[in-house]
């Protein structure tokens, strides 16, 4: 069976190169005589594994040293609650902007810890925008502001960072990370799931500022006190071995095949402006986020007729576009196109994408 072209908000497309070399090595990675599956976290073959990862994301996103990366499990979701329990300890109050529904899954599981406010909300128009902020909009003794970077659901993104002045930037950056450059020093902590950008799911990247550390509260599980897991090297229990291998594959795809984050931001924006330029043209499609806010990760669009969507859906997978159908909140369609999409296979759905117009006019 040929290849789709997976179009999946997550997990996602994997770039193929990535796979070839993670299949030769299924059985026997670097002739260990087993695969990364089987081997023990606290073996020397696989702590060489793990360390390379590391150095990696460090090297390509150029996080400072001043940073702590740390390779955990529990999903993105698993830090609405662990980022409140280690950085909700000073004054007892976050501020969080509501930007789409992942922000809101954050907010929501953040009021059980605390004084959680929302201090902007793009919800009157359905998250079709990302709320501004302003400095005097933020409380002046919060102890971090929250924000989701790129809305997966939705296809928005914050195209600048609010400026929260000295208190701390929290950014859930699962579908946007290693899409394009960032500078590390404007945030306190990142944290994103693996299964868009990184690898399989069963990995959360978190990259936190040292002097975050330290102060988890109490109550907060031994696996989820950034300190311990930051002390123990990510190995309190046994890590996501094989999702840490696979995003070490990743990591060394895009530096020495892609050539880094401005190299692939190029590609991204490539892919990106090729579907919206035919979306901003067609007379059937209409984008459903604001043009100012379009994420270049997730691209969302509607006929404006639910029969003409699913239609639109079925005849797409029977083509070989699979996972294109929209997120219940917004209907429609969602074509998901991160850096493991090929420019080609964008190509191949605007042609698919104008067949159907013409044929459904």
């Amino acid at each position: 069976m040929n290849r789709v072209y997976n179009f999946s908000a997550g997990p996602s497309c994997l770039p193929l190169k990535v796979l070839e070399i993670a299949s030769r090595e299924m059985t026997n990675y670097n002739n260990s005589g087993m695969s990364v599956m089987e081997m023990s976290h606290r073996s020397s073959v696989y702590e060489a594994i793990i360390s390379e990862a590391q150095s990696l994301l460090r090297e390509i996103m150029g996080i400072p040293e001043n940073y702590k990366v740390l390779f955990l499990q529990g999903g993105a979701t698993l830090q609405f609650a662990g980022v409140p329990m280690n950085l909700m300890n000073g004054s007892g109050k976050a501020d969080y902007i509501i930007s789409g529904n992942f922000a809101k899954g954050a907010f929501d599981e953040a009021v059980k810890y605390g004084d959680v406010v929302a201090a902007a909300s793009s919800k009157d128009e359905n998250f079709s925008y990302v709320p501004e902020i302003k400095r005097e909009d933020i409380r002046s003794d919060a102890d971090y502001v929250h924000i989701c970077e790129n809305n997966t659901i939705e296809g928005t993104k914050f195209q600048k960072l609010p400026d929260t002045g000295n208190i701390p930037l929290v950014s859930d950056s699962s579908s946007c990370i290693l899409s394009e450059p960032s500078d590390v020093s404007k945030y306190a902590l990142i944290y994103a799931g693996a299964q868009k950008n990184m690898g399989p799911s069963g990995l959360t990247v978190v990259i936190v500022r040292d002097d975050l550390i330290g102060k988890a509260r109490p109550e907060t599980p031994k696996i989820m006190n950034y300190k311990l897991q930051a002390d123990d090297n990510s190995m309190i229990n046994t890590p996501a071995c094989y999702a840490i291998y696979v995003a070490m594959l990743v990591f060394r795809w895009l530096k020495n095949d892609i050539g880094g984050l401005e190299a692939m931001k190029k590609i991204n924006v490539e892919k990106a402006g090729m579907l919206y330029d035919f979306l901003d043209n067609s007379k059937l499609y209409k984008p459903t986020a604001k043009k100012e806010f379009r994420s270049i990760m997730n691209v969302t669009f509607v006929t404006g007729n639910k029969d003409l969507d699913d239609k639109f859906c079925k005849e797409a997978e029977k083509t070989g576009f699979v996972n294109i159908k929209g997120h219940r909140s917004v209907g429609g369609m969602r074509a998901s196109i991160y850096n493991g999409m090929p420019v080609e296979g964008i190509k191949e759905l605007v042609n698919f994408m104008a067949k159907f117009e013409s044929e459904n006019k």
